[in-house]
């Protein structure tokens, strides 16, 4: 995308507002692109920003869902914090990092300090088999809580093809023995 494009589309963007994309996006469109952008740009002043793609599980446990669109705002939240905005190159890589991925920030809770570290993921989708990871990172050594509980930040990366960006899919944490230790459910239809 040449930068007078990316302008114009920017410009387009703020113009017409932010209304929201029907589904999350595997890639991204031009306007996608900009509309992302004006979307991290502006949440700068918005606690509320990253909740869309948040999903809640038992026992305080969350997992983030890092759809193109949401690492691409992201990625503009924190050049506005630091008075700046993300160059042409930056985005074309990110969004080429990103192309065929869909990934998961998981936040999980266990009784001990090595509890995540042979968790597996699998990821299902109606009329799919289980869907392995393509990217596997577990925390080894999870952070202590005041509670004397531990928390692990792991991050999945699943392949996007035959994934429907409208559909609903379960994101299912096993561990060794194969039983699930917590379950997402993601409606990627209300997200962007």
């Amino acid at each position: 995308m040449n930068p007078i494009c990316l302008g114009l589309t920017i410009f387009l963007a703020c113009l017409l507002g932010s209304a929201p994309l029907s589904a999350a996006s595997f890639s991204l469109t031009e306007r996608e692109t900009a509309a992302a952008i004006q979307v991290g740009q502006r949440s700068v002043v918005s606690e509320e920003f990253g909740q869309e793609w948040r999903v809640d599980g038992a026992n305080d446990s969350s997992v983030t869902v890092l759809t193109p669109f949401h690492r691409l705002a992201l990625a503009a939240r924190n050049a506005a914090f630091k008075k700046g905005t993300l160059k042409r190159r930056e985005i074309e890589g990110l969004l080429k990092e990103q192309r065929g991925k869909l990934l998961f920030w998981a936040r999980l809770h266990g009784a001990r300090e090595d509890f995540a570290r042979w968790y597996q993921p699998v990821l299902a989708a109606p009329g799919r088999e289980a869907i392995a990871p393509s990217f596997v990172q577990n925390e080894r050594t999870a952070l202590r809580l005041d509670d004397s509980r531990y928390l692990a930040r792991c991050l999945y990366a699943f392949p996007t093809a035959g994934l429907s960006p409208k559909g609903r899919i379960t994101l299912r944490i096993q561990n060794p023995d194969g039983k699930d230790v917590e379950r997402f459910t993601v409606d990627l239809g209300a997200m962007r």
